[in-house]
Formats: C-alpha cells, sequence, structure tokens
C-alpha cells in the first residue's frame, strides 16, 4: 500500500475517525444516557469524551512513532511482543468489529426499513442490511482514496443535518430540564458517562491510516485531537437540545430512536424523517470506516502470526482476502441475530484493548516520548469505564455477563486453537 503512494490527507483522516464515531454512537446511545443521567446528560457525554481524548493521547503517539495500516495491532505488540495474550487482545479487537459492523448494518436495515410499507419491511430490512455491508465492501474494493474521498463527503452531508437540528432546535431549549436538580447522584452520572463511552468507538480508526496518510508526524495528531474535540461538543450540543427540547419521560419511552422523537417538537414529522435519514448516512459512513480499518487490523494480525496465513495474501494489492471474511461474517451476524441487546457488552471489548493501548504507550513512553501520567490516566479512565459497563449491563440484566463471558472466552480460545495446531506459512508455527 504504501509503495502506490501516500493518498489520505489531514480531513480524510478526519473524517474517518468522525464518521466512526458519529457512525451508530449517538443514534444508540442517547436514549440509554438519558435514562441513565437524566438531566445530565449533556454532562455524561463530557465524562465520556474526556476518556476518549485522554485515550486519543496514546493512539497519537504510538501511530506517529509506529505508523502502520494495522494500527492497534502493532502497537500491543510492538509493547508486549506477538505472544498469547497480546495476539488475544487483537483477536478481541477484530471480533469486536465484526460485531459493530454487524450492530451498524442491523441499525440501517431497521432505520431504512420505516420508509416502506410495513406489510414488507421484514424483508426489506434484511435487503438493506445486507446492501449497508456490500456497498461498503465494494468501495474498499475500490481504493484506500476513494475511501477517503466518499467519508468526507457523507460526514459532510450527515454533519450537516445534524448541524441543522441544533440550529433549530435551541431556540426552544429549556434550562429548567437541564438544572442540577434534574441531575442523578454523582456516582451514576459518572457511571453513565462511563457506560456510554460506546458512542465515542471509532476514533482509533484513524491509527489504521498511517502507512497512508501524508506528513504522518503533523497529520496524524491533528486528525486525532480534531475529530475527538469535535464529536464532544456535537454530543453535548445534540444533549443539550434533545433534553432541553422534550420532557425526559417521552426520551426514555422512545428510547431506541430519541433523537428522531427529539426533533418532532419543533420539525415535527419532517424532523422524524430527516433524523431517520441522518441515521441511515451515519450507520453507512461507520460502516464504511470500520470496513477499511478491520480489513487491514485481520491483515496485520495474520502477519504477526497470531491468525492463519490467508488472512495476510494480499489481492491487487490490498489485504482483500481479511476484507471479505471480515465482511461475510458481519454479513451472517446481522441477518441472524438481534444485536440491539448485546451491542452494550460487545462494545466493552473495545474498552478492554484501548486500556491495553493506554498501557503500551506507558510502557514505551521513553520510545513515543509520551507522558507517563497522561498514559496512566487513560488506562485507568478506560477500566473505569469497563467496570461502569459491565456492573450497569449485569444489574440490569444478569445474563448479559455471559455474552461477554462468551466475547472475552472466543477471542482467547481462537487465538489458543490457532497457536496450538495453526501455521502461519510454510514451517513457520506462531509464537507461543
Amino acid at each position: 500500500m504504501a509503495s502506490q503512494g501516500k493518498k489520505i490527507g489531514f480531513w480524510s483522516a478526519a473524517a474517518i475517525g468522525v464518521g466512526g464515531m458519529v457512525g451508530g454512537g449517538i443514534f444508540a446511545v442517547l436514549g440509554l444516557s438519558v435514562q441513565l443521567a437524566r438531566g445530565g446528560t449533556p454532562v455524561a457525554f463530557a465524562i465520556a469524551g474526556l476518556v476518549a481524548l485522554v485515550t486519543s493521547y496514546s493512539y497519537v503517539k504510538l501511530s506517529v512513532r509506529f505508523p502502520s495500516r494495522g494500527g492497534t495491532v502493532a502497537f500491543l505488540d510492538q509493547a508486549f511482543g506477538a505472544s498469547y495474550l497480546p495476539g488475544s487482545a487483537n483477536v478481541l479487537l477484530w471480533l469486536s468489529y465484526v460485531v459493530m459492523l454487524a450492530l451498524y448494518a442491523y441499525a440501517f436495515g431497521s432505520y431504512g426499513a420505516t420508509f416502506f410499507p410495513a406489510a414488507h419491511q421484514g424483508l426489506y430490512k434484511h435487503l438493506l442490511i445486507s446492501l449497508a455491508i456490500l456497498g461498503p465492501t465494494a468501495l474498499n474494493v475500490a481504493s484506500a482514496k476513494i475511501i477517503g474521498r466518499t467519508e468526507v463527503y457523507v460526514v459532510g452531508l450527515k454533519l450537516s443535518i445534524l448541524l441543522f437540528f441544533l440550529a433549530v432546535g435551541w431556540q426552544g431549549v429549556d434550562p429548567a430540564r437541564l438544572a442540577p436538580a434534574t441531575w442523578v447522584p454523582a456516582i451514576p452520572l459518572v457511571a453513565g458517562g462511563m457506560i456510554i463511552f460506546v458512542a465515542y468507538e471509532g476514533f482509533e480508526l484513524i491509527a489504521n491510516t498511517g502507512e497512508d496518510i501524508k506528513d504522518p508526524g503533523r497529520n496524524l495528531p491533528r486528525a486525532f485531537y480534531a475529530a475527538v474535540v469535535f464529536v464532544i461538543l456535537l454530543y453535548i450540543a445534540i444533549a443539550v437540545v434533545a433534553v432541553g427540547g422534550l420532557p425526559l419521560a417521552k426520551l426514555i419511552a422512545a428510547r431506541d430512536y430519541a433523537l428522531a422523537e427529539a426533533a418532532r417538537p419543533f420539525l415535527g414529522q419532517g424532523g422524524f424523517t430527516m433524523i431517520a435519514i441522518a441515521a441511515l448516512l451515519s450507520t453507512f459512513s461507520a460502516i464504511n470506516a470500520t470496513l477499511y480499518g478491520s480489513a487491514r487490523l485481520s491483515y496485520t494480525i495474520a502477519k504477526e502470526g497470531e491468525l492463519p496465513a490467508e488472512l495476510e495474501r494480499e489481492i491487487y494489492g490490498q489485504p482483500l482476502e481479511g476484507l471479505f471474511i471480515t465482511s461475510g461474517l458481519a454479513l451472517i451476524l446481522a441477518n441472524a441475530a438481534d444485536l440491539s441487546s448485546i451491542s452494550t457488552l460487545g462494545s466493552a471489548g473495545f474498552l478492554i484493548v484501548f486500556a491495553l493501548v493506554n498501557a503500551a504507550n506507558l510502557r514505551l513512553a521513553h520510545e513515543t516520548r509520551a507522558h507517563r501520567g497522561m498514559a496512566a490516566l487513560g488506562l485507568i479512565g478506560c477500566l473505569a469505564a469497563l467496570g461502569a459497563m459491565i456492573w450497569q449491563s449485569v444489574s440490569d440484566d444478569p445474563n448479559r455477563a455471559w455474552v461477554l463471558v462468551g466475547l472475552l472466552g472466543g477471542a482467547l480460545a481462537l487465538e489458543g486453537t490457532y497457536r496450538l495446531v495453526g501455521f502461519k506459512g510454510p514451517g513457520k508455527k506462531p509464537k507461543v
């Protein structure tokens, strides 16, 4: 890839990060955050954003020092070696991407089906789910340059709709609905902020542009910080308009489509439809950005001897075999299962990996020239977020604990089985 010339600039890299974060996040968790934090929802988004911002510091330091299209995989292997546990973490990251791809595709199909007759919505939903994965897969096959340009246009249109929502809705905000008296106590408020951290998942995709980006020493830090700060401000503003413009009871009752419901008071049914369209653009954009990163992720995991060598093969100079396998798994999951009940616990995989990335930056601080305190703060923040997410999810439904056990156990078992019986290539057995 690198030999073909640098294809991605600052705007394209930042758009990949914004597209990944604003993908399904704000549409999926706004209602949940209102249920947990009540009038303090904007504060909860700010708390989660701070964790993302501190973690992005570690990504900046590591991606500038060790640029790679594998991003996170390369960082963990650099810090901890290509052994069993780091290998399992890398596999966990890949499986988490598959889960998120399926979740985004499921959301795309669900929103899109509302535009068709009720009698046939089930059929159209599955057709749209499939299209949501196959379309971005085709774009990824075309070239990295098309991915970057597509992200700029799609993210631009999506953000225009959300900014219009803010501009019109801001006039109807009732400050009394946001007063501290409407907040939950401090500890549940912080816990709520940690649980909705999933809304910020996606900024790490910028690291996968390491070998494709122009002037990485300058553009990677700018892209990371610009994307995360912008999304923090966007989420806080959206939460203010939603909570300040509609009674909490109505937002909680419409938890699965809270953002669209929040547009009704000042934009009517047309506003509901407009936000639904924004949801389609957002999820499509997230799938596009996530596929770009996950295809290169599986390629690098295989290259490090942590997955079968078939995923390392390139077609037409690109890691397409990993792309096709990732897309295929997501396609099956999205069409065969309702992922809404496991999306929160599934995202715990990212928090585990983000904690390890902060730990990697802490361990390699002498090479990355990072401030050890910042790296340690990111590690603690991610672990706290993970703990809060597990605590809240298991409190709501104890059976959800088995979903997390299954996700972690699957990664450990897949990596362990491959290391026992698999081979990276002729005569080469992966490191144990």
